[in-house]
């Protein structure tokens, strides 16, 4: 994509080819309705792992799903009965009301939300855009360390208790 260079790679995500390259080792490739261009329509990066190879993460909410089978469509399963224009159409233009898998798990997601392409909004609309994601990202690495703290304090105090009862 011409320009891409030019941005912040944070802000490369935004665009479904970036996040369609992402899904190179993906189980469901011909004949699925979760396939890489729909996954990437969606919003969905992929993210396997050794013990999960479906592993699929929304880029601006951080929602991971996995467990994903053949029939699941992150868009409206009547998508996949229409032509290759009106299935464009629907990538392009309605993403917001056919993210069918997608709202289910994570409604509040802001990149559903949209009505339009990230390519088409103003640099107004996309920056209060790209800080809720910012903001949902902060929130989340907020709670994960948190949680490691909480998780230390608890190992801690197990410690002390056996000290304690060994006295």
């Amino acid at each position: 994509m011409e320009g891409l260079a030019a941005l912040p790679e944070v802000w490369w995500l935004y665009f479904a080819s970036v996040r369609a390259a992402t899904f190179r080792n993906w189980p469901f490739t011909e004949g699925c309705a979760c396939m890489p261009e729909r996954m990437a329509a969606a919003g969905f990066v992929h993210c396997p792992s050794e013990n999960s190879p479906d592993v699929a993460q929304c880029f601006f909410c951080l929602k991971e799903l996995e467990g994903w089978e053949p029939e699941d469509d992150p868009l409206a399963a009547a998508c996949g009965s229409l032509g290759a224009a009106a299935f464009s159409f629907i990538f392009s233009f309605l993403l917001p009301f056919f993210g069918e898998e997608h709202k289910k798990h994570s409604a509040d997601c802001g990149f559903l939300s949209l009505q339009k392409e990230p390519a088409s909004l103003t640099v107004q609309e996309f920056l209060k855009l790209d800080k809720m994601r910012m903001r949902t990202a902060l929130v989340r690495t907020r709670a994960s360390k948190v949680s490691q703290k909480m998780t230390k304090v608890e190992d801690k105090a197990k410690i002390e208790r056996c000290s304690i009862k060994n006295l």
